[in-house]
């Protein structure tokens, strides 16, 4: 039976691939159902401390929805579809840990909203990303009218949303919305780079740190600040703190469990 989903970890690092090379790794209904109960897994998994997803194949991250699916359904069956993927992206921007989108190629409406709902965005450099919605009489409805705008700013994201505008990589990397664009035999390499620079730091720290900020970046800052005192209170009790100062004073590297 084909996977519409790989999954495997090492080292700390979870690696999540979408598996439809030869549709672009278009979300179909199933894979978007997989990747939930996936991402929903990785949830609570501690031994995944960085997770890394990337597309199968070296033409695409994700095309967005499979157009071909799209065009046998019924309005429900649409509905049923636009939540899946709505869903999902949630779950993955919800995740604890930090995630790194490895945009291996073409990413395009959901898939670029997946890449979004991540973290860090690294992209090989002869790719094209954007927001193609409109052009299909829809709009994007997994996070890009609400996360693209809070990256780029309201009128650069309504010039791409409106206009379905497909961007390079270098042009994503100058509006923000990419943190490295890379050549494609540098990508993963670069990604598990990053990955390896936040292992080094305590996991506690790393989860309440994301938490902080994402929960911080949708409020006021009075009400920002008060979120960050509460996060940093988690850190205090922990054993990790105690083993940095230890590892300071012995002049060696801390050995973080994440208690």
């Amino acid at each position: 039976m084909h996977m519409t989903v790989l999954f495997h970890k090492e080292n700390g690092i979870g690696y999540l691939t979408l598996n439809r090379e030869e549709a672009l790794n278009s979300m179909n209904y199933e894979m978007l159902c997989d990747l939930q109960e996936r991402i929903k897994a990785i949830h609570v998994d501690s031994d995944v401390r960085v997770l890394i997803v990337t597309g199968a194949g070296e033409k695409a991250f994700s095309a967005g929805a499979d157009l071909k699916e799209r065009k046998t359904l019924n309005e429900s069956e649409v509905r049923r579809n636009v939540k899946a993927i709505q869903d999902m992206t949630n779950s993955l921007a919800e995740l604890p840990m930090p995630t790194i989108a490895a945009v291996n190629g073409y990413c395009f409406g959901g898939g670029f909203e997946l890449m979004l709902a991540c973290d860090f965005k690294i992209a090989v450099s002869n790719t094209q990303l954007g927001l193609t919605e409109t052009s299909w009489a829809i709009i994007p409805g997994a996070g890009g009218t609400q996360r693209l705008p809070r990256i780029v700013g309201e009128m650069k994201a309504k010039e791409l949303i409106f206009t379905s505008k497909k961007i390079t990589a270098s042009e994503a990397l100058d509006l923000g919305i990419l943190l490295k664009v890379v050549e494609k035999e540098k990508l993963m390499e670069t990604c598990e780079a990053l990955a390896g620079d936040m292992l080094k730091s305590g996991p506690v720290a790393i989860k309440q740190a994301k938490y902080a900020i994402n929960r911080g970046m949708s409020t006021d800052l009075q009400t920002g600040l008060a979120i960050e005192a509460k996060a940093y209170e988690l850190t205090i009790p922990t054993e990790d703190r105690l083993e940095a100062l230890q590892a300071f004073s012995e002049k060696r590297a801390p050995n973080f469990t994440g208690k």
